[in-house]
């Protein structure tokens, strides 16, 4: 049956029912929802690239019924009526409802049993049905906005190959997503790096060996505390990130509007962060260190020593190297995150990898997760140290855009 549900599916439904039962201490409707969205696109198994998408459009959508509601920012370009007296928590409901039943369907059963879950909570009459009404109009609004913005572009990549030569024959990941309309970028190349280490150099040189050394997947160098990171950092779904935002939005100072505004700012830094370094990736086309170790008697470097069997801790993606994707978000969530607290104390940054078991990891400096991404991925034998470092710098800037269209430095 379409809407059968799984055991998987149950146990969502459960936390569902008492998410949105118990007495809200310091979650609101938007940090509910954004947790809950987070585990349907997973369970959905639609893929880091379109959950980042898919979010990115929720939380937007989410922040202009939110602030139509409150009227608490600047009116957006989309210009929604104004709504006062409309509940926030329905609208919150709805715009989730409408975008996630279009683009997750096989998690609809999970989906209408938390709007039906969200909205038993919620007094009947003119204020609930004027919320439903305003989400459903913002999210039919983002979903206008972003329907031709090269999502939905033909996979069309072109093996190099010579004539009659065989190469592996999976085509790598989402090579159209280089041709996607941003949120915030004049377009993808608008951040595009220079072009990565030249094979002679030394700093080709030290990256190599270096992940050569801790990236193996059978190294003795890596330590325990290393593998661990390695490990956790494998996870490359959006919701890794977004309940670090979490740390900072559940705070109980914190209103609605805040959060609502806080996670669109996140999720569209994001969401133009994989964009640029997409762009960026299939533009130079570097080659990944399985590749480069096992030739690295073809670099014309003397520093670099090949080893025919050299594998990496993790699975490679399948895309080209540099820069780094996992260092661009989290860069470009860590500068929206600063300039949100700004001068205030930091809470715990907390979250969670599925990818590790549900292993549980905190930091107390935005910059210090920022660096443990960038390591991580050395750890994990999939990216090179300067990659990591030019994907951060990329990721900051994209950031920035987003704090200044959101003006979260203003307050």
């Amino acid at each position: 049956m379409k809407n059968s549900i799984t055991c998987q599916q149950i146990a969502l439904l459960m936390a569902v029912i008492s998410l949105f039962s118990i007495s809200r201490v310091q979650a609101d409707a938007v940090t509910e929802w954004n947790q809950l969205a987070g585990d349907i696109v997973i369970n959905g198994n639609v893929g880091p690239l379109p959950a980042e998408r898919i979010l990115a459009m929720v939380q937007a959508a989410v922040y202009e019924a939110t602030n139509a509601i409150t009227q608490r920012y600047p009116v957006s370009d989309l210009k929604l009526t104004a709504a006062p007296g409309a509940s926030v928590e329905a609208a919150v409901a709805a715009v989730n409802h409408a975008i996630l039943s279009r683009f997750v369907p096989s998690q609809q059963a999970v989906i209408e049993k938390a709007y039906e879950a969200a909205l038993e909570v919620i007094a009947g009459g003119r204020s609930k049905t004027a919320g439903i009404a305003i989400g459903e109009k913002a999210a039919a609004e983002i979903l206008t906005l972003r329907a031709h913005d090269g999502a939905a572009t033909l996979e069309t990549y072109r093996p190099h190959t010579s004539p009659g030569v065989y190469v592996p024959t999976i085509i790598p990941e989402a090579p159209q997503w280089t041709q996607r309309k941003p949120w915030l970028m004049t377009g993808p190349a608008q951040f595009r790096p220079g072009p990565p280490p030249a094979l002679g150099s030394e700093l080709w040189a030290h990256d190599y060996n270096e992940i050569k050394a801790l990236g193996r997947k059978d190294s003795q160098q890596r330590t325990t505390q290393q593998t661990e990171v390695a490990r956790f950092w494998e996870e490359v779904m959006p919701p890794i990130y977004h309940a670090i935002v979490r740390s900072v939005a559940n705070d109980h100072e914190r209103n609605i509007t805040q959060n609502a505004r806080l996670f669109a700012t996140v999720t569209q830094a994001s969401d133009d962060a994989l964009i640029a370094v997409f762009d960026a990736k299939y533009h130079y086309g570097f080659w990944r260190p399985i590749t480069a170790i096992r030739n690295g008697d073809i670099d014309d470097n003397d520093a670099t020593e090949r080893d025919s069997s050299w594998l990496p801790f993790i699975d490679t993606p399948m895309h080209p190297e540099y820069p780094c994707a996992h260092c661009i978000v989290a860069a470009a969530v860590g500068t929206v995150l600063q300039a949100e607290i700004g001068e205030g104390p930091m809470p715990l940054l907390t979250t969670t990898s599925h990818a590790a078991g549900d292993a549980v990891r905190s930091w107390t400096s935005i910059e210090d997760l920022m660096q443990e991404v960038i390591n991580a991925r050395i750890y994990d034998g999939v990216h090179y140290r300067n990659s990591g470092m030019v994907g951060a710098a990329m990721g900051k800037q994209i950031g920035n855009l987003a704090v200044k269209k959101y003006q979260l430095l203003s307050e």
